[in-house]
């Protein structure tokens, strides 16, 4: 699609939304913002770069789930805010550096390995070493009680042991 189409049918949308945006309650500025997405919509290559950046971005609403995944209003305007950055023309390492310089490291579904992401990154192996370590522990302790416990029969115990048996045997 040519510059000139793309930009017609942009402006077409608008003027769409404006007439619709009249009996629903939408604004002018929502109608051009659903335009321009209307418009990156239409470009895949735009749309896989936004899929992309998304899914590698945390929602900080939902903090278990990715803005592409997310549907709190958060989400959707980070989404928007980088259907705008792709429209200007910035590339994906400096839309990812804009997101960290606004929310911080927490942004990132994988933050990067610094010192004070070290518990985060080490904080699991930590546990299984630990979790290991007191189990081996734990059954070491036991067998040597089980050991300890188990000693032969005193000969008083092994008479009483066969008298029980017999008594049992003859009824």
């Amino acid at each position: 699609m040519s510059a000139v189409l793309r930009r017609w049918a942009q402006c077409c949308a608008v003027v769409c939304l404006a007439i619709f945006g009249q009996f629903s309650g939408v604004t002018g500025a929502d109608a051009a913002s659903i335009a321009t997405e209307a418009a990156l919509a239409a470009d895949p290559v735009a749309e896989k770069r936004l899929l992309a950046l998304s899914e590698e971005l945390r929602c900080l609403v939902c903090q278990n789930q990715n803005i592409a995944d997310s549907n709190a209003e958060l989400a959707q305007d980070l989404r928007r805010e980088i259907r705008g950055m792709i429209a200007t023309g910035k590339s994906d390492k400096e839309i990812i550096d804009f997101m960290v310089a606004r929310y911080g490291d927490f942004v990132l579904y994988r933050p990067p390995v610094q010192g004070n992401t070290l518990l985060l990154w080490g904080g699991p192996l930590v546990l299984m070493v630990l979790g290991l370590f007191l189990l081996v522990r734990y059954l070491r302790q036991r067998t040597r009680r089980v050991v300890e416990t188990e000693r032969p029969l005193s000969a008083d115990d092994a008479r009483r042991a066969e008298a029980l048996l017999n008594e049992s045997d003859s009824k």
